[in-house]
């Protein structure tokens, strides 16, 4: 701990969420943070809730510990995996909690979110990520 009462690990962890919010903001081309975050927190949500426990539980593990509390926020392990294979039911869903404008908007939101993973966590992960999900969401995704 720091002379100044800080514990570097969650500062670390609140810088690193900061990158992701950001790197987000920027790939949907705001700068309102809270719109990338509600983004961002839909996304992995929508995400999360269609994986297999344990898959979501490696991806998990990939995570910077802030990113990952908002990952398992209200998860309910016994509930998933969810079974949508039409993308729009993933994208209502997106849309829903993020706060989105239809299909359209969830979309892009969708794949911005899509694309900031796959730059902050390893390609193996992504492709075991996209390798449980039915080809209809691989697409939507980013497959």
């Amino acid at each position: 701990m720091t002379a100044q009462g800080h514990l570097d690990i969650l500062d670390r962890s609140v810088e690193k969420a900061y990158v992701w919010v950001n790197d987000l903001a920027a790939e949907l081309g705001t700068t309102d943070r809270h719109e990338a975050y509600r983004v961002l927190r839909a996304f992995l949500h929508a995400l999360r809730d269609r994986l297999p426990v344990t898959e979501a539980a490696q991806l998990s593990a990939q995570l910077p510990l802030l990113i990952r509390g908002i990952f398992f926020e209200g998860w309910q392990p016994s509930r998933t995996p969810l079974h949508y294979r039409d993308p729009r039911e993933l994208l209502e869903r997106v849309a829903g909690e993020g706060r989105l404008h239809g299909d359209t908007e969830a979309s892009f939101a969708v794949a911005a979110a899509a694309r900031v993973l796959a730059r902050h966590v390893t390609k193996g992960e992504i492709d075991d990520v996209l390798r449980t999900l039915p080809d209809e969401l691989r697409t939507l995704v980013g497959g």
